[in-house]
């Protein structure tokens, strides 16, 4: 009976064993796999609205728009006096859904570590590059129309 009792407390080591090993890899791929969710924008009935006067000069402000269970994150910069907007999605790496860091002048591709200087954000060279997305200024404000976001939404 000795015999029995161990044998199934080993089991039982293995079964937990095997369970916490499991939940590890649900944890530590979920955490690893998710796009950072950024500030909200404030939004109009037709446009998400982002005050350029609260902008850095050459520093990316990210926020997250909500729509339809999709977290469309995008940035706004201003730089050499006007200012621009990107999904905070990669050209070519956007199906991994982790957008971009933004460390020392770069936008660092988070999927596959392309670096993209600051100052050649606007000229989106080769696969690897934040896709624009069209704003205009109005009254010292950078407006996006909704629309524009919504339609991205496959990005995320």
């Amino acid at each position: 009976m000795g015999d029995y009792s161990l044998l199934t407390l080993s089991s039982f080591h293995l079964s937990l064993r095997t369970y916490l090993g499991i939940i590890f890899v649900i944890l530590y791929l979920t955490a690893c796999s998710k796009q950072p969710a950024y500030e909200e924008p404030i939004v109009t009935d037709s446009d998400v609205v982002v005050d350029i006067s609260a902008l850095r000069p050459d520093i990316p402000k990210f926020y997250t728009y909500r729509y339809l269970d999709k977290k469309i994150s995008f940035f706004v910069i201003k730089t050499n006096g006007k200012a621009l907007s990107f999904l905070d999605a990669c050209m070519s790496c956007y199906h991994a859904k982790k957008g971009y860091a933004f460390e020392d002048g770069y936008f660092v591709c988070r999927a596959c570590s392309v670096r993209v200087p600051m100052e050649d954000i606007e000229k989106g060279f080769g696969s690897c590059h934040p896709i624009a997305i069209g704003g205009s200024v109005k009254d010292n404000k950078y407006v996006i129309p909704l629309r524009v976001l919504q339609e991205a939404a496959d990005k995320f």
